[in-house]
């Protein structure tokens, strides 16, 4: 387990309250991407980008499902990467500030999976402007993280208050991800129930709170392999993630 996370293993039930209102909602109803609203994420160094290709197959819409795939490489010959992964994210067309913020989705495993959802704000260098990970999920596993980074928990690696937690999911099916976004607090959801909460606290430390202070994009990823997922075994690929939805409330 992350230094810093702690295990949901009694869920909480809570129904998303009568204050929020869908403000809008993107429900892959069409044969196509909305490309007003999402891009291809490009390849880049980290572990999380660095398999990332705008190969057409990585992605599909179909069945109100957005389809984004990892696969072997041997599709690409001027491409030296063994594998390509497919995400897209809101960058420069729609950002998110207070409110709560929803996936619906379905993961299929892999060894060397790594998909997650995740936000990060237009203009900050990162880990200053903070990062919210809504969900990320290793292999083939039943449960979830779900973690706040910032200069605080990462630089000066201060982990109190607890920067993050896992909770179980229904590894066969479709669960919902949540993240409300308060002026002094974030809290997490799966399926409903409150899986944790990340407050803003009276410090002298630099960047403890970042959130409240800049809007955030959403990035929706599948990516193979890395430091923290280990190896991919190319014998359990292609692996498939399957986006119903995803939904914004703010209040009234």
């Amino acid at each position: 387990m992350i230094s810093g996370l702690v295990s949901c293993n009694s869920q909480r039930p809570k129904e998303i309250k009568a204050e929020w209102q869908l403000v809008w909602e993107e429900d892959f109803n069409g044969s196509d991407i909305d490309y007003s609203v999402w891009s291809k994420i490009p390849r880049g160094k980290s572990d999380w980008n660095n398999y990332m290709s705008d190969y057409d197959s990585l992605y599909e819409v179909a069945n109100g499902n957005l389809i984004l795939r990892g696969i072997v490489n041997n599709v690409l010959p001027n491409d030296t990467a063994p594998f390509i992964t497919g995400g897209v994210y809101t960058k420069d067309k729609r950002v998110f500030g207070e409110g709560r913020l929803e996936i619906r989705a379905k993961l299929n495993g892999a060894k060397g999976a790594w998909p997650a959802f995740w936000m990060l704000p237009e203009d900050a260098q990162w880990p200053h402007g903070g990062e919210i990970d809504i969900m990320e999920r290793l292999d083939y596993d039943s449960i979830v993280y779900q973690t706040v980074h910032t200069n605080y928990t990462y630089n000066l690696n201060i982990k109190n208050p607890p920067n993050g937690a896992t909770a179980p999911i229904n590894p066969e099916d479709y669960n919902t991800y949540a993240v409300e976004k308060r002026k002094d607090t974030l809290s997490f959801f799966v399926n409903n129930n409150l899986t944790f909460q990340y407050p803003r606290i009276e410090t002298d430390k630099v960047g403890q709170f970042p959130f409240n202070d800049q809007d955030f994009y959403l990035l929706i990823d599948m990516q193979l392999g890395g430091s923290w997922v280990g190896k991919v075994d190319p014998e359990t690929l292609p692996v498939e993630m399957y986006i119903d939805r995803v939904r914004f409330y703010t209040t009234p």
